[in-house]
């Protein structure tokens, strides 16, 4: 993964390739297409937490390489809005988690700066928040009406059964496979959210590979087990 201007690494696995789309082609459809530097005005997309929304940013930033800049205002909201100077530079600005900086007014009129900016500069602004533009608590009127400008996309939730289909995409991804029953299981004896059973992954992959054991429903119970104490 490129090592971005902001000091944060992409996920390894925050790729389009291990991103189940059933249900919301078109968004990542449009965000390939901006990741690939096809003209346009980039997007807004929304949807429930852990529904995706960080993955597809970071995936985006990994396919167009250094010519995108990855923003998780999360992780960056305390660094304060003087850490947007100069992102207009790159060609694609993918902002994640916009939610937690709206209404405070330095945020809000640096982020106005930078939308301006990447309009003179050709720029496309990919933009992630908890909700719709219409129902984001911005106060700045003008940040509120260009951001509005944004084709928006809200993002399907997966159902079981496209929750099991995605654990063996992230699993074959990771170079193991997730039987049917073993990722039934999974859904079980961990919190439904993707974030969570993705995480129960990689915490078993890491125990597979030591154990040079194959993810079968006995090895995952005694891993969840050990673990739970």
């Amino acid at each position: 993964m490129s090592q971005l201007a902001l000091p944060l690494q992409l996920a390894d696995h925050a790729v389009f390739a291990s991103y189940l789309d059933t249900g919301n082609e078109t968004l990542v459809a449009t965000l390939l297409d901006i990741a690939k530097g096809v003209e346009g005005h980039g997007c807004w997309l929304w949807g429930a937490p852990s529904s995706g929304k960080t993955h597809l940013l970071q995936a985006v930033c990994d396919t167009a390489g250094d010519r995108a800049v990855y923003v998780p205002l999360s992780m960056f909201a305390a660094a304060g809005p003087g850490m947007l100077e100069g992102l207009a530079s790159r060609e694609l600005i993918c902002i994640d988690d916009l939610q937690e900086v709206v209404g405070q007014s330095e945020w809000e009129t640096a982020l106005f700066s930078l939308c301006n900016q990447a309009v003179d500069a050709g720029a496309q602004l990919v933009v992630a928040a908890a909700t719709s533009p219409r129902e984001c608590p911005i106060e700045l009127a003008d940040l509120q009406s260009r951001l509005a400008r944004l084709p928006v996309f809200q993002i399907r939730s997966l159902d079981e059964t496209e929750r099991v289909i995605a654990l063996q995409l992230r699993s074959r991804h990771r170079g193991l496979e997730l039987p049917d029953d073993t990722a039934r299981y999974l859904l079980t004896r961990s919190r439904r959210d993707m974030t969570s059973l993705y995480e129960v992954l990689d915490r078993l992959d890491k125990e597979a590979l030591r154990a040079k054991r194959r993810l079968t429903i006995p090895f995952v119970r005694t891993v969840l087990d050990v673990e739970a104490g």
